[in-house]
């Protein structure tokens, strides 16, 4: 099959497809608190921020100059106490690619045997168009990268390889939930005239012209409380304009720092109002006496004079200030607590860009700004799903994985006059839909949307 990219400008190839799903399947019943282990983990992948071709556009133009913020890979494990697991990766990339799955699953085959496989192993992007490229095998989608940038590459795949390294060490027992919700402002469909095509009964099926729904899992440590999510929402990653040169994430990088950034703020605050302070009496701290001293003031000449017997260290005075601050500082100390992963996904619907602009050719108000706006709403509904979520997921962690020749396949569609046809695929090609582009993407020459002849 030749793979189409309208919005990315490539085509590629022939190849098999790899399909990949992992569910974990809602039944009545459960058989204790913690169904799973869950581990996530989360790493750097950055990349070269210099004289590389950004990876979306195919714009030849538009070479890295810098570092609007850094590029993560996080992952996210679930797996049954002795039975089935999954792995599920969110780049801040445009996609992944075949080459980076590859050579990924060796280095976990070298490292855990056939623990993890190209079975229950999934590596999604985001679709920034913002993010070094270089990295595919596939000739059409490194044109305008002047070929196969070993760099880009070799990040990616170490920072996918320790992402996972941190989720499988993480493991640990705990539960997941499960939220829904519309989200109205943060998306248009990025082919309006196009989808005026479709026939009325089947537009008819659906509310709106574009999927406006996010669907949020969140994981919860049997100890800790929660430790991450991820979610879906259909948002094209072009808030960022392909004229732009700096390293970004775009809306949904920025969403996921955000979401990241909330909840450390969040838990600081709970941690520190939770602290057994009792500042009523002048600000002074209450006084703490010993359980391990009975009858402390029939002792009290005998104790001080024991104290009065020691010498005092060369250290500082203990004041008041300091002995808060230590006492802060020790009950936040909790370093064997999981870090914070959360991660915002692309679903598979494509035709939704963050409608914060017309055309990605640079005519944006201020597209660090779009990037904000598009991400923080986003957040803020992630945020509200997160808080609100309570149906448990239970039962048997399963996926499913193929290889489908898709340029070689049997469809039985309905004949004008009744009766069904069996008709065969062939390889793709680019044709008027491609060429046209989208709103956010405009095609060359004289194709437009919705042209059909």
């Amino acid at each position: 099959m030749k793979m189409v990219c309208k919005d990315c400008c490539f085509m590629e190839r022939p190849v098999r497809v790899l399909g990949f799903l992992f569910l974990l399947l809602q039944i009545e019943g459960s058989s204790s608190a913690s169904n799973y282990l869950i581990g996530l983990g989360s790493y750097d992948i950055t990349g070269p921020a210099a004289d590389v071709n950004m990876m979306g556009y195919a714009n030849m133009e538009q070479i890295a100059s810098g570092i609007h913020f850094r590029l993560r890979a996080r992952t996210f494990i679930v797996a049954e106490p002795k039975g089935n697991r999954v792995v599920f990766v969110n780049l801040d990339a445009c996609m992944a690619s075949q080459i980076v799955t590859i050579k990924v699953l060796e280095r976990l085959k070298a490292r855990y045997g056939e623990v993890y496989t190209e079975k229950n192993v999934a590596i999604s992007g985001i679709h920034t168009h913002a993010g070094p490229g270089g990295y595919l095998q596939y000739v059409v989608y490194i044109v305008t990268s002047l070929g196969f940038v070993r760099q880009s590459f070799d990040v990616i795949v170490d920072g996918i390889e320790k992402s996972i390294i941190q989720a499988h060490e993480n493991l640990r027992p705990g539960s997941i939930l499960i939220n829904k919700g519309e989200l109205l402002d943060a998306g248009i469909n990025r082919s309006p005239s196009a989808y005026l095509n479709n026939p009325a009964n089947e537009r008819s099926k659906y509310k709106y012209n574009v999927d406006k729904d996010m669907t949020l899992i969140k994981f919860v440590d049997e100890e800790w409380g929660p430790i991450g999510s991820f979610n879906w929402f259909a948002t094209h990653g072009t808030s960022m304009s392909r004229t732009n040169s700096l390293i970004s994430g775009d809306n949904k990088g920025a969403a996921a720092r955000f979401m990241e950034d909330w909840f450390k703020q969040t838990s600081f605050t709970a941690d520190y109002d939770s602290l057994s302070f009792n500042s009523s009496v002048s600000g002074r701290i209450p006084r703490r006496v010993s359980s391990i001293i009975p009858n402390f003031h029939k002792k009290r000449k005998e104790l001080m004079e024991l104290a009065a017997s020691f010498k005092s260290s060369q250290g500082r005075p203990v004041t008041r200030l300091l002995s808060v601050a230590r006492r802060v500082r020790n009950s936040l100390r909790q370093a064997d607590k999981p870090q914070f992963v959360s991660a915002f996904c692309q679903t598979n619907c494509g035709d939704d860009t963050d409608g914060t602009m017309l055309t990605c050719i640079g005519s944006y108000p201020d597209e660090f700004k779009s990037t904000e706006i598009i991400g923080k709403k986003q957040f803020k509904k992630a945020v509200e799903l997160f808080d609100k979520a309570t149906e448990k997921l239970e039962g048997k962690v399963g996926y499913q994985h193929a290889y489908i020749d898709f340029s070689n396949l049997q469809v039985s569609v309905p004949k004008a006059g009744g009766g069904i046809e069996v008709v065969k695929t062939c390889p793709a090609a680019m044709g008027f839909g491609f060429a046209a582009g989208t709103t956010d993407g405009p095609g060359a020459f004289d194709f437009r949307q919705g042209d059909d002849q």
